[in-house]
């Protein structure tokens, strides 16, 4: 659960700064430097933390991690342990936009997965049925990596309903109603399989681009193989669809 940060809520106690919202507090030191009071490596003094490059907290069990601009992010202990939940709704950023996104892609793979079976038992083409099975496999191990960058996070993983997704997969399903028992229903399951992926790519290229802008490197590496996979799966159904499914449709 991330807040907005700002200059403002911050107050001067003596030789502290206090964190209104939370209840976080910090040694003053050079200039706006902030070091945590409780001996965080991440604000070891030497660097330059300004209060005005803060930009997100958010709670951990018994701490409040504040992620400053360009950073790593920092922590400071929490003297209170409940802030009202309205302060965490102050204001949104491209963290807040990541994790959204993220939810949208965990529910699209999620619905991708449940879909596959169905169009891999559909499919009259070998070939085109072994690579439906084979990405059913990285799919899984798709919604892992997602999960895991969840937990890098410190949330759950949950997802988000893409109508996106929902529209690709339904016209899908109405393809294999439609064209039941037709030369052109591999052709048609093939189009909605790689329409698929092309959302999926162009989400998981936005998602490690807002990574690297986030300094989430964990993050960045789990997107790059997730990408990567897709790539090589949208490279695979062009081979097919050139080679045994479009003619047999024609």
């Amino acid at each position: 659960m991330h807040m907005k940060v700002s200059a403002e809520q911050f107050v001067v106690d003596g030789e502290k700064l206090a964190h209104s919202p939370t209840g976080a507090t910090f040694w003053l030191g050079e200039k706006d430097v902030a070091l945590c009071d409780a001996g965080n490596p991440d604000l070891a003094s030497g660097h330059d933390y300004k209060i005005d490059d803060l930009r997100t907290a958010r709670k951990v069990g018994s701490r409040t991690e504040f992620t400053w601009l360009g950073t790593k992010t920092g922590a400071a202990c929490l003297q209170r342990n409940d802030p009202p939940e309205s302060l965490h709704m102050a204001g949104k950023d491209l963290s807040d936009l990541f994790l959204d996104t993220l939810k949208d892609i965990y529910y699209a793979e999620k619905q991708t997965l449940k879909s596959l079976p169905k169009m891999a038992k559909a499919a009259t083409a070998r070939q085109l049925r072994a690579a439906f099975e084979k990405h059913q496999d990285e799919t899984k191990d798709q919604i892992e990596r997602l999960e895991k960058i969840f937990e890098l996070l410190g949330q759950p993983p949950r997802g988000k309903k893409c109508d996106a997704i929902e529209g690709i997969l339904d016209e899908g399903k109405e393809i294999m109603e439609e064209y039941e028992g037709s030369p052109a229903l591999d052709a048609g399951l093939l189009a909605a399989a790689q329409a698929v992926e092309h959302y999926e790519i162009s989400r998981y290229g936005t998602l490690k681009s807002w990574a690297g802008e986030l300094s989430m490197a964990s993050a960045v590496r789990l997107l790059d193989q997730t990408l990567a996979e897709e790539m090589k799966t949208d490279n695979t159904l062009s081979k097919i669809a050139e080679t045994a499914v479009n003619a047999k449709a024609a």
